[in-house]
């Protein structure tokens, strides 16, 4: 019988990996502490050489990131009186006044609809046949599932030209249903290998037993490995969540108005001025809804990315 010993970190062990931590994670968030902050820079800071770091904030990039602004003539602007609101005092000082909103809420709202719709739909087909793949005896398993991942290895260009002529024939352009069938299709292949996964790790005489007790198999499904595979929704959802909402290539050439998202729509705000801070403030807002559903399924993602389920 042999024995070994463990040996546990010292101190200063753990003071260096805390900092090696530490800086890795500044690191990694500096671009997106750059784009915050330039989000609350003036157009002026933010290309301003050498970069400057600490400066006056402005709320000037959210304003225009929000309205459309027309250019007066002096007599003009002095005739349209003083200004009534604080953003009004912010246009005014480049001799312009606020014409009307902006069109990035729209977009935003589309993509709100497009990414959530196309996760949900995801993990609800995913589920269902993760489950079918994991649990019955499919003819030919491992070639379907093959032809399945398969379609995740195509680039979205190889593509790109087949789908808009299918979805221009069948009236699917630009429109929220037609990009959330897309979507749906993309993500499907990540979705059912991952819930497969998960759900392969569920022993099976927990259905089983449910089924002794007189549960109906959809029960069995419903009450005992849904539960159970709920981390590895969470985290299927989240990855699922995080392409549809990113995704810049088939929106573009897919939409242009109606069903246009944020990605295709945010570089246009740059206009001739070179709107860096508008662009930085829309980036920032686009971050913040994939950011609050991660944080909010936070407890399931580490135990989901390591494939963790319910073991024997």
């Amino acid at each position: 019988m042999s024995s070994y010993s463990v040996t546990h970190p010292s101190l200063r062990q753990k003071w260096f990996a805390g900092v090696i931590v530490v800086v890795y994670a500044l690191i990694t968030l500096m671009p997106l502490i750059w784009i915050v902050a330039t989000g609350f820079k003036s157009p002026s800071d933010a290309i301003a050489y050498p970069p400057k770091v600490v400066f006056e904030p402005t709320l000037e990039g959210y304003v225009n990131l929000f309205t459309t602004r027309t250019r007066l003539s002096p007599e003009a602007l002095a005739a349209a009186g003083p200004a009534q609101t604080w953003y009004d005092e912010i246009v005014r000082q480049y001799d312009m006044v606020i014409s009307g909103p902006s069109r990035y809420g729209e977009r935003f709202f589309n993509s709100v609809i497009i990414g959530f719709g196309s996760t949900f739909l995801s993990i609800f087909l995913g589920t269902l046949a993760a489950y079918g793949f994991s649990r019955f005896r499919v003819p030919l398993k491992d070639d379907l599932l093959f032809f399945i991942l398969s379609t995740r290895m195509m680039p979205p260009v190889a593509v790109a030209i087949p789908i808009f002529l299918m979805f221009r024939e069948v009236g699917l352009s630009d429109t929220h249903l037609g990009m959330i069938l897309l979507y749906t299709a993309v993500n499907l292949s990540l979705s059912v290998w991952l819930l497969k996964g998960f759900i392969d790790e569920i022993p099976i005489e927990y259905e089983e037993a449910a089924l002794i007790d007189g549960y109906t198999r959809f029960q069995a499904f419903y009450k005992v490995v849904l539960p159970q595979a709920a981390t590895g929704i969470a985290s299927t959802a989240i990855f699922c969540l995080i392409f549809a909402w990113n995704e810049y290539a088939f929106a573009v050439l897919l939409t242009s108005g109606t069903a246009q998202t944020a990605p295709p729509f945010i570089p246009t705000i740059i206009g001739v001025g070179k709107d860096w801070p508008a662009v930085a403030a829309g980036a920032t807002l686009f971050l913040v809804p994939v950011m609050v559903f991660t944080v909010l399924l936070r407890k399931h993602l580490l135990r989901g990315i390591t494939f963790g389920a319910v073991r024997k």
